[in-house]
């Protein structure tokens, strides 16, 4: 199969370390708007086409935030097009903690690894000659507000005002650019959502919506996985369905996969999922590395 160009962990785990010394980026806080802007910012440094699609929403709780989607175009003239999908915000609460369930958290891994592991593969993307290029063009779709949803596990105490309304409380930037689609009428061959792609131990799974609308797809990044030496990231076990934002790119006409990290044991998110311990002690360049690799290389197989 054709060489993709190299994928630097290092680049990776530094782009997640800035992302969460800006602090919590959580809607409507000033770490938030100064990490939309250098994620724009950055983008446009490797000289993608860039459009932001700001949108105003309710979260369950009650609170109406201002968000953007961050949508980054590398080959924006190609007609053949992969989506890369991630989500940029982070929770509000650590829920899921042992101790102190309304800390801010970092989001190292759920948010700001995936965006790392994007940021690097445009970063690699842009420097390559035209001869050295995939055949697709790539689009870097970056979501906010995905984080703040209702828990029904830890917060049974607190009513979800979204109920009934239609709108899920999860995933309101992926909700939102899937009835507003940008760029205009925008299709891809598939699209790859990754969350939760830097910690230690990282294990994936073939998750069942994953399968359901995007078997081609799921088939083609675990074999790739499998021939770079990964496959005990990417293990070959089917697991149940998540809500996530693949969950509405799908519903989009956008065939896309989920890769985040599934515990196996017991629960179904690892220890670090909606806890104050999502921070960059847990970060590890050996799993960026193996997730980042992967997708690069699946772009250079189409």
């Amino acid at each position: 199969m054709p060489k993709a160009p190299v994928f630097n962990a290092d680049s990776a785990y530094a782009f997640t370390a800035k992302q969460v010394a800006f602090g919590p980026r959580v809607p409507n806080s000033k770490a938030h708007v100064a990490t939309g802007n250098w994620l724009v910012a950055k983008f446009k440094s490797f000289g993608l086409k860039v459009m932001e699609q700001p949108f105003e929403a309710m979260t369950f709780d009650g609170t109406y935030i201002k968000g953007r989607n961050i949508i980054a175009q590398y080959q924006p003239q190609a007609a053949r097009r992969v989506a890369i999908f991630g989500h940029w915000d982070t929770r509000p609460f650590a829920d899921a903690d042992k101790t102190n369930k309304n800390a801010p958290m970092d989001g190292a891994s759920d948010g700001a690894s995936a965006v790392a592991v994007a940021l690097e593969m445009a970063r690699v993307l842009s420097q390559q000659p035209d001869s050295l290029a995939p055949n697709v063009g790539v689009d870097f779709i970056l979501f906010d507000a995905e984080d703040w949803g209702h828990d029904a596990s830890t917060q049974s105490d607190v009513k979800n005002q979204l109920e009934g309304s239609g709108s899920d409380s999860w995933c309101l930037g992926s909700q939102y650019w899937a009835k507003h689609l940008l760029p205009a009428n925008y299709k891809a061959e598939y699209g790859v959502l990754l969350d939760m792609v830097g910690a230690k131990g990282g294990v994936f799974t073939r998750e069942e919506t994953s399968r359901t609308n995007a078997r081609f797809a799921l088939d083609k990044i675990w074999n790739v996985a499998s021939r770079l030496g990964y496959s005990d990231y990417f293990r070959y076990e089917d697991t149940g369905g998540i809500t996530d934002d693949h969950v509405y790119t799908n519903q989009a006409g956008i065939p896309t996969i989920d890769i985040y990290h599934h515990n196996s044991a017991g629960d179904y998110f690892p220890a670090y999922h909606h806890a104050t311990t999502d921070n960059m002690s847990i970060i590890d360049r050996n799993t960026l590395k193996a997730v980042g690799q992967t997708v690069l290389q699946a772009l250079y197989v189409e």
